[in-house]
């Protein structure tokens, strides 16, 4: 062997190795440090938490049997989250999610929606001028009856609770 073909570093190769090299650690150990900084200062969230209280249904009013249930969904995680559907057992016939809204003046509609935010923590406080459940009441309901429900979210599991059988007007339990 000759020593002309035997490598040798030179200054220079040696330079650009080294270069080469640091730029992806450099831009890692950036990314690295911006997201520990973005964890630590509690801006990386985690999962929805949902936790519902205060279920009340009013009363059917006269010959009707159609009503509502309101809850309050507070969402005390890192992360959005829906509810989209409503069921019961002890409720008859369809169960649906509706908005109202008001058209001007002291008139208003109701319409289903599909499904009702809950932003990461922030709090739905359900009402019949807002959102709320509509259902058709059991037979024999009476104030302070207790009704099953399950609130299923897109995110979370779903949520099993009560709801107390209240006259419109009260304020519930």
């Amino acid at each position: 062997m000759t020593e002309q073909n035997l490598w040798r570093p030179t200054r220079r190769r040696l330079t650009d190795t080294l270069l080469a090299a640091l730029a992806p650690v450099a831009a890692c150990s950036l990314a690295l440090g911006g997201l520990t900084a973005w964890t630590g200062a509690g801006k990386a969230g985690g999962p929805a938490r949902i936790t519902v209280s205060n279920g009340r249904v009013l009363l059917p009013y006269g010959d009707s049997t159609d009503t509502a249930a309101l809850f309050d969904i507070a969402n005390v995680g890192g992360a959005d989250d829906r509810l989209v559907n409503v069921t019961s057992t002890a409720a008859h016939g369809r169960i649906t999610l509706s908005g109202h809204r008001m058209l001007g003046g002291r008139a208003a509609y109701k319409a289903d929606v599909t499904s009702a935010t809950i932003s990461a923590g922030g709090e739905l406080s359900m009402s019949p001028r807002g959102v709320d459940v509509t259902l058709r009441a059991g037979a024999g309901w009476r104030a302070g009856d207790l009704v099953p429900f399950t609130l299923h979210f897109a995110h979370s599991a779903p949520v099993e609770t009560l709801a107390v059988v209240i006259r419109p007007g009260d304020s519930g339990p």
